[in-house]
């Protein structure tokens, strides 16, 4: 076997604002495998300053995953991968990708362009004008589900936008999702969240910073607005350890990003622990390109989940890798003619 990586940055259209700052580039990390003929890709969708596999060694650690895999192409590497989720993903995507045929990883209708998946359309964070603008674009595009960020121009504005969207649209004409990204304190969380569930809001994910156990439950257990974990997710690693989390907090919600949980067999325990709760879930993206895109979006449908998922970030990118993905009236589908363009398969 031929193994190795290769880095590509992302540049986005607009600068991508939450919380924690503003994203003007996003690095990938991709796994090419060459065997007996047939070639394969992975992505590794790591994301700075929130993957648990953001280190300074993260480069090393892949030169020694090519190295094992050239030696020994068909042993379990994924095991030794636990702590680099994004790297396991990228290494779990890279062997499905090696055995397809034209990048279709799970064959469905979605592949065949039968079906189409319900997507959200993703409202980032910026001045007013600008978020009214996405807003207005999304809605004439057709999107049945919004998810706004929340959390850096000030709560009145904020609240202010997502007012004026529900005078115009009832819940039933349009549901509203909003992401925090951890931006509240624990002490004024709740307040926030009553605010919210007044504005009829399906959802929010992450309203405090992961890790702050008994705060969350708190927030869970005595707030009517109903509650995501997204970033609390990141870093477990020990089946005990994800049921502890599950147990303790007791979401309505969590959200799954493959790249950022270990990958699609990693993110199926997830959502089996949180099910045998009765948690719900939705699938969302760690800002892939259209090839991690791709492969989660078809994943996902194979899931059956009912609830529309993140996965309409591909337009974000000056950049991006073309790819037989559209978004069609809020949702997104998948071109069996469509074309590939991306990487030569060149080692050098």
């Amino acid at each position: 076997m031929i193994a190795f990586w290769k880095k590509y940055t992302l540049n986005f259209k607009n600068p991508a604002g939450t919380s924690r700052g503003v994203l003007n580039t996003k690095d990938s990390y991709f796994i090419f495998l060459e065997e007996n003929g047939s070639k394969g890709m992975g992505e590794c969708g790591i994301l700075r300053g929130l993957s648990a596999d953001d280190r300074p060694d993260y480069e090393a650690k892949l030169t020694e995953l090519c190295q094992n895999l050239e030696t020994d192409p068909h042993a379990n590497w994924e095991d030794s991968l636990i702590e680099w989720p994004s790297i396991r993903a990228g290494l779990e995507m890279a062997r499905l990708d090696l055995v397809s045929e034209n990048h279709v990883l799970f064959p469905s209708d979605f592949t065949d362009g039968y079906e189409r998946q319900s997507i959200n359309g993703l409202i980032w964070m910026g001045d007013l004008d600008f978020m009214k603008s996405q807003i207005r674009s999304k809605i004439e595009a057709g999107f049945l589900v919004l998810k706004m960020k929340i959390g850096a121009i000030g709560l009145e504005q904020e609240l202010q936008v997502l007012k004026d969207i529900r005078k115009e649209y009832s819940p039933a004409e349009l549901q509203l999702r909003v992401d925090a990204n951890g931006a509240f304190s624990p002490k004024e969380a709740l307040g926030v969240l009553d605010q919210l569930d007044k504005l009829r809001i399906h959802s929010i994910e992450q309203p405090i910073k992961a890790g702050q156990i008994k705060d969350m439950a708190y927030l869970c257990q005595n707030s009517a607005m109903p509650i995501a974990l997204d970033e609390e997710l990141i870093g477990v690693f020990k089946d005990e350890d994800k049921w502890k989390l599950l147990d303790d907090i007791k979401p309505r919600f969590i959200i799954l990003k493959p790249s950022f949980l270990g990958g699609f067999k990693e993110s199926e325990k997830w959502i089996n622990f949180a099910e045998d709760r009765g948690i719900g879930w939705w699938v969302t993206s760690a800002l892939e390109s259209n090839l991690g895109l791709s492969a989660i979006s078809q994943w996902n449908y194979n899931l059956y989940g009912h609830l529309a998922s993140g996965l309409g970030t591909g337009g974000l990118y000056t950049n991006n890798f073309e790819s037989p993905l559209d978004i069609v009236r809020g949702t997104i589908a998948y071109k069996p003619d469509g074309n590939w363009n991306m990487f030569d398969f060149d080692k050098n």
